[in-house]
């Protein structure tokens, strides 16, 4: 079973550790590549960092919106230039957050703004955070797709079945991650089974929400296998083929090499 975690935080402090170790568990498990996504200037230049250091990981880099109010004017500048290098498969994390109430929306909606119009220009794939802010979302998806197709992934998915149609008629992948294998989240899986299929993939979103049985601990690439695993029964798919479907998946979207050509 050959794998893409295509959401992964390995730049973090809490991998500092054992971060060797991590990638090793990860490989064995079966996951063939690791997208490392940044979330300021800061976590996307290791991101880039530890991608040009790896050839089975790659580097998504940009401004997530609860920290668009901390961004220099200078840092999207440089994220820009980041783009540029051959490890950056991806722009983001992007989006909006009306959770936290802790950015002013007009601001998180200029950056959301700034990275799909960079999305456009260059042609990669934009990733989208969005927590308690689906409709907002949605409108700027569209406004955005106005000037041109959109190609971009909704992250960590956890939103209702209207937001997730509305976002893979647009042209994006709806990703899921460990909430998916909760106990009660029945709702979420019927989501994820109603996905079609070339627009499902999945990620860890780690170090956080790992998946059941492992929820509580730090999360890690390997264990995106559980949600392969559940996904594959929802779908009514054996673990390999899910595995086969999403994986395809998230090399189109990210323009990753074929699994099997690099070392």
């Amino acid at each position: 079973m050959e794998l893409i975690d295509t959401h992964t935080h390995i730049q973090e402090d809490a991998f500092e550790a054992d971060r060797a170790e991590v990638l090793v568990r990860a490989f064995e498990a079966g996951v063939q590549h690791i997208v490392v996504v940044g979330f300021n200037l800061d976590s996307s230049r290791r991101a880039v960092e530890l991608a040009q250091a790896h050839p089975r990981l790659s580097a998504v880099v940009g401004i997530q919106p609860n920290y668009a109010h901390e961004a220099r004017p200078a840092d999207w500048e440089s994220i820009v230039e980041l783009a540029q290098d051959s490890s950056v498969a991806g722009l983001g994390e992007t989006g909006l957050d009306l959770y936290w109430k802790t950015v002013p929306l007009e601001l998180q909606i200029d950056y959301f703004r700034r990275h799909l119009q960079l999305s456009q220009d260059t042609g990669l794939p934009f990733v989208v955070h969005s927590r308690d802010a689906d409709a907002d979302i949605v409108v700027e998806l569209r406004k955005a797709a106005q000037a041109g197709p959109l190609n971009g992934v909704m992250h960590s998915f956890t939103g209702t079945m209207e937001t997730a149609q509305a976002c893979w008629e647009l042209g994006l992948h709806i990703s899921f991650a460990g909430m998916v294998t909760f106990k009660n989240n029945h709702a979420l899986r019927a989501v994820a089974a109603a996905v079609p299929s070339e627009r499902i993939v999945i990620e860890t979103d780690c170090p956080y929400l790992a998946s059941s049985p492992n929820r509580g601990k730090r999360n890690e690439p390997a264990f995106v296998t559980l949600t392969a695993d559940c996904l594959a029964g929802v779908r009514g798919l054996s673990s390999k083929d899910f595995a086969d479907l999403t994986t395809a998946n998230a090399q189109r979207l990210f323009r990753l090499p074929a699994v099997g050509t690099v070392g």
